[in-house]
């Protein structure tokens, strides 16, 4: 289960600092070097990031971009490689240099969960090594079926030993087109859900629209161990997507994250302070209790960027 939920009453006398941003991304130098190379390995890649106008980072640019928003933490994610070396090759990278980023970087490790036996020795190795969760995996980049959830077994088994978080990308069933949108629509996400209910569970993408469905008495039973972060939210939704949530499914079931460099991390952290609506409390949880609690981020996770005010 997830672990028990913040006191908010407590998180309103917490420092406005320590802004937690849940979901970015960062990449090994082999890749920001030879980007093409890359594509050409991984279709899901090429996809992304074959033009060379999309940004590729690596976690030296992120902690640059964090001192200027104003990011205390920030989770870092790799890319969903279909091919487990290359998860390998990105793992190795994110452990290296997560440690030498002075305690304000937590990583997910990624591996393509439906291969078995294999995919799940290098989970346990991540974890060991101090991942904090799984993740992003994605279905269609990783070639594998959430409404058939079998294959993906010995992997949640890993997070289950660790009970480390499973964060999945999710998409819409509606709205308008765009690179990377995928299939991991909330019917297939329920399937999922269903199959492994003790799972930690973490939905980027608001969940593509899961928490509306959790009106549904039957969808929440199911949905009742899922937090969901609001990554890339300006491409998807109005602010008013964190109100409307909060307001369905409690504050401490959601986490923000920016899903940089998709988007900027101080463009999307002021829209939110000033557009979404929250109280001080659910503040305080949103942009970093919860994200705290969910990744079990160190305690200095609390603290305010260098140099930068609340």
């Amino acid at each position: 289960m997830i672990p028990p939920l913040p006191d908010l009453a407590a998180d309103r006398a917490a420092p406005t600092g320590g802004v937690v941003d849940a979901h970015t991304h960062a990449f090994p130098p082999e890749v920001l070097r030879d980007r093409a190379a890359f594509a050409a390995r991984d279709p899901w890649f090429g996809l992304l990031y074959g033009d060379s106008a999309a940004a590729l980072i690596d976690t030296d640019d992120l902690l640059a971009t964090m001192d200027g928003a104003g990011v205390a933490h920030s989770v870092v994610c790799g890319f969903p490689w279909r091919d487990l070396g290359l998860c390998r090759l990105s793992n190795d990278a994110l452990a290296e240099r997560v440690a030498t980023g002075g305690g304000r970087l937590s990583w997910l490790a990624t591996v393509p969960p439906n291969q078995g036996p294999a995919a799940a020795a290098e989970a346990d190795r991540c974890l060991s090594l101090g991942a904090a969760g799984i993740g992003e995996a994605n279905a269609d980049a990783q070639g594998f079926d959430l409404a058939a959830p079998e294959p993906l077994a010995a992997t949640v088994e890993v997070c289950l030993a660790h009970d480390a978080p499973f964060l999945l990308h999710a998409s819409e069933p509606v709205g308008h087109p765009y690179p990377g949108k995928g299939t991991a629509t909330p019917e297939r996400l329920l399937a999922f859900l269903a199959a492994y209910p003790a799972l930690r569970v973490v939905l980027a993408h608001w969940g593509g629209g899961l928490p509306f469905y959790e009106l549904m008495p039957e969808v929440a039973a199911v949905a009742g161990n899922v937090v969901y972060d609001s990554a890339a939210s300006t491409y998807l939704y109005r602010s008013g997507v964190f109100r409307t949530v909060l307001d369905l499914i409690g504050p401490e079931r959601v986490l923000f994250g920016s899903d940089h460099p998709v988007l900027r991390q101080d463009r999307f952290l002021r829209r939110v302070r000033e557009g979404a609506g929250l109280g001080d409390g659910e503040a305080a949880a949103v942009l970093g209790g919860n994200a705290r609690r969910v990744y079990g981020l160190p305690a200095h996770a609390m603290g305010s960027a260098p140099g930068v005010g609340s």
